[in-house]
């Protein structure tokens, strides 16, 4: 739908968003360790590594040679990893663009908390709605839709530069382009094909999560809806 090129929102409490590279860093890291451009290995991954509902529902167990964690685990290690890397680019630019200023209103602890935590709740809505399925879900999408959800709660005043529809430039607010991406959510989660791999109700669960908890995971006296910036003129 769009790809966020930037966005001109400085940071007001740190010098630089250490976790925000150090998660960027350790999902790139982990698409390479997991396979990278080696298909084969990539699925071997996902099945030890993926969030498979079927498995953490107890409607069937995981063949002893793909256990690498324990299953409660993949709640979070599903979040790191990739099946290709636009999957990987797409969520890490999202990751890149939106990311810093969440972690600067949290601090660098509680942002990487925050982000586990969205990724774990993403993971759960994929898991209820989808609650025999055997196949596995990967990806930073539930975890990056919290960001994007908090960044809404936040910023809905800042103008993001994005690229829609993969060639168009345009300059237009926060709240505009992330409300036509929640809607473009639930509008696929009543319409898309069943068959589709893409984990819809891990995103909206995830950027429900983010909006929810940025609430009571900020700084004090951090503002909520930019209620402290001027408005645009």
């Amino acid at each position: 739908m769009f790809i966020p090129l930037y966005d001109y929102n400085p940071l007001r409490h740190l010098t630089r968003p250490y976790a925000n590279y150090a998660l960027i860093a350790f999902t790139v890291l982990s698409f390479f360790m997991t396979g990278g451009f080696d298909q084969y290995a990539v699925e071997n991954a996902a099945v030890g590594l993926g969030l498979i509902p079927s498995v953490v529902n107890d409607f069937e167990d995981l063949p002893a040679a793909y256990v690498l964690v324990p299953e409660d685990a993949t709640y979070i290690t599903y979040a790191f990893l990739h099946a290709n890397w636009l999957h990987l680019g797409g969520n890490m630019a999202f990751l890149w663009v939106f990311g810093d200023n969440i972690e600067d209103a949290l601090g660098h602890f509680r942002y990487v908390l925050f982000y586990l935590a969205c990724a774990a709740v993403a993971a759960f809505a994929h898991a209820f709605i989808n609650y025999t399925s055997p196949t596995p879900l990967i990806g930073a999408s539930g975890a990056v839709a919290g960001v994007v959800g908090a960044y809404l709660i936040l910023h809905p005043r800042v103008k993001l530069w994005i690229l829609a529809f993969g060639r168009i430039p345009l300059r237009l607010s926060a709240a505009l382009v992330i409300g036509a991406w929640a809607v473009f959510q639930v509008f696929n989660i009543i319409f898309a094909n069943p068959e589709e791999a893409i984990a819809w109700w891990a995103h909206l669960g995830g950027m429900v999560a983010g909006g929810l908890f940025i609430v009571v995971l900020r700084r004090p006296g951090v503002p909520l809806f930019d209620r402290d910036t001027p408005a645009p003129g």
